[in-house]
């Protein structure tokens, strides 16, 4: 088994339709549903809708005040236009703005939004890194 790897990305959220209905306006659609749970297929991995409080308690933590914004997902995209569409469709769907797309230090073109519970989602566009046709990103071997 390769250890350096993730499966499941489990985001808690404060309403489970509320949080579906955000992800289907992006496009999104559930691979697998199940009561109180709802899970999408990414490429080799699964991203999981879990409200909030059943969360803490599968956790084995009841009581844990669950926060967000600490980690930051991303999303990287092949031109800086693809970047731009993605982000007003975010805002149309109903996610908070944080930092619009520019030109970032590194050399790439990127901006921030919060989805509707305050997950962090980062759009970039980085032309050191290309994506496979699927949208996959692998590192290129130095």
């Amino acid at each position: 088994m390769t250890p350096q790897r993730v499966t499941l990305i489990t985001l808690g959220v404060a309403d489970l339709e509320q949080s579906k209905a955000f992800y289907a306006a992006l496009g999104w659609s559930p691979a697998e549903e199940q009561p109180g749970v709802a899970f999408y297929q990414l490429h080799g991995q699964l991203l999981g809708l879990f409200p909030l409080d059943e969360l803490a308690k599968d956790q084995g933590r009841p009581d844990a005040p669950l926060g967000t914004g600490a980690v930051t997902l991303a999303q990287n995209f092949n031109t800086v236009e693809d970047v731009d569409a993605a982000f007003e469709l975010a805002l149309s769907a109903g996610a908070t703005c944080l930092k619009r797309p520019e030109k970032v230090f590194w050399g790439g073109y990127s901006g921030y939004y919060a989805d509707l519970d305050g997950h962090v989602w980062e759009l970039a566009h980085n032309p050191f890194w290309p994506l496979s046709e699927y949208g996959s990103l692998t590192l290129p071997r130095s």
